[in-house]
């Protein structure tokens, strides 16, 4: 099982690669190999799954009854939304065109270990989402896990 924790600022180069980093990549399951598939996520940001993670939700939202118009919209958006894309030989990943606007991304990138998958931020946009505070983190892990810590 993949695990991905911390951040890391990356460059991006002129035709909108990206190197995983090292604790990454060293996270990665061995039956992802190096495929990995890149998508949007609900925020203005990039997620990018190993293989075997992005399977566990595709068999969920391919599950869906397309009898059901409401369903049909959220495989059609998901999967738009989402492609492999495979680490060649330096770690390197190219981030498709429709997939850098999207999350606005230029020609820094900073990645975020989230447990089973990796989000791809653009630094300007991150700061405006990332919690600073540390009273706003306290009420949030309060808000979320009461008195389970």
């Amino acid at each position: 099982m993949s695990f991905f924790t911390s951040e890391y600022t990356c460059k991006l180069d002129a035709k909108g690669r990206l190197v995983l980093p090292a604790r990454f990549k060293a996270a990665l399951p061995e039956v992802s190999g190096n495929q990995l598939v890149i998508g949007h996520g609900f925020d203005p940001c990039l997620v990018l799954y190993p293989t075997v993670e992005f399977k566990k939700i595709e068999a969920r939202i391919s599950s869906l009854s397309e009898f059901d118009p409401e369903n049909r919209r959220l495989q059609r958006a998901f999967f738009n939304s989402h492609t492999e894309v495979e680490l060649d030989g330096t770690g390197r990943f190219l981030i498709p065109k429709k997939a850098l606007a999207y999350a606005q991304l230029e020609k820094e990138a900073i990645l975020i270990g989230i447990g089973k998958k990796v989000e791809v931020w653009s630094p300007a946009l991150y700061a405006q989402y990332m919690t600073d505070s540390p009273d706003e983190y306290s009420e949030l892990v309060q808000k979320k896990l009461g008195n389970e810590q």
